[in-house]
């Protein structure tokens, strides 16, 4: 019959490289809970949010979508970046496509906190599972050099239980780089979609503060 393992027992197997590698998992799994509640609470949805802004601007009032923008919560992420593009209009198109690059990269920043993190992890905690094998066969062959009578079953035991780290530690690898790689997708996902924004509102405000300008004469 098959031999049948805990995951205590499995934890006890890998020795005391194990105990990194349990810090190692609940970092990884905590900073992905942390973005992944970041990104929901902080809406990065943009488009409707555009719409709505374009709307009150094809009404050539551009008082009232600044007025508008101003009354969403600060955890609407593309609120902020549209509220300082629109008020930066009257400077010309230059300043305002700076205001909003600024804004954005600002946002994306606090939205990429703890990605580098994940990325460590991914690479560390492989490198501590290939650690603790390397000393668990050291282990293992101290143990068969002593032994009188050495045979297959005296090897591979001592091979399997030094795995138990490497397979472990690659584990947690998988996680991080899975979790990472969703969440820089989110991000980039809204970089595009706040950028395609920026490029149609742009005009819009051009033709506006223009428009201004020649009733003003």
């Amino acid at each position: 019959m098959e031999e049948q393992w805990s995951l205590i027992e499995l934890f006890n197997l890998g020795g005391v490289f194990m105990w990194p590698l349990l810090i190692f998992s609940i970092a990884t799994i905590a900073l992905i809970l942390e973005r992944v509640g970041y990104l929901f609470y902080h809406d990065v949805k943009v488009r409707k949010l555009t719409e709505f802004t374009k709307e009150h601007l094809a009404q050539n009032n551009l008082k009232a979508a600044v007025e508008y923008l101003e009354t969403l919560p600060r955890r609407q992420t593309a609120a902020s970046i549209l509220l300082v593009l629109l008020k930066s209009a009257k400077y010309g198109e230059s300043r305002m496509e700076k205001a909003a690059e600024g804004e954005a990269q600002e946002r994306i920043r606090r939205m990429e906190n703890g990605f580098n993190y994940l990325t460590a992890l991914s690479s560390i905690a492989p490198l501590t599972g290939f650690l603790g094998t390397v000393s668990g066969m050291i282990g293992a062959f101290k143990s068969i050099a002593a032994a009188t009578d050495v045979n297959a079953q005296l090897v591979a035991n001592g091979i399997y239980e030094a795995l138990v780290t490497t397979v472990f530690g690659l584990i947690i690898a998988i996680i991080a780089l899975i979790g990472y790689n969703l969440l820089v997708q989110r991000v980039d996902t809204f970089a595009s979609e706040i950028t395609k924004s920026v490029n149609e509102l742009v005009p819009v405000l051009l033709d506006i503060h223009t428009e201004n300008k020649s009733d003003n004469i």
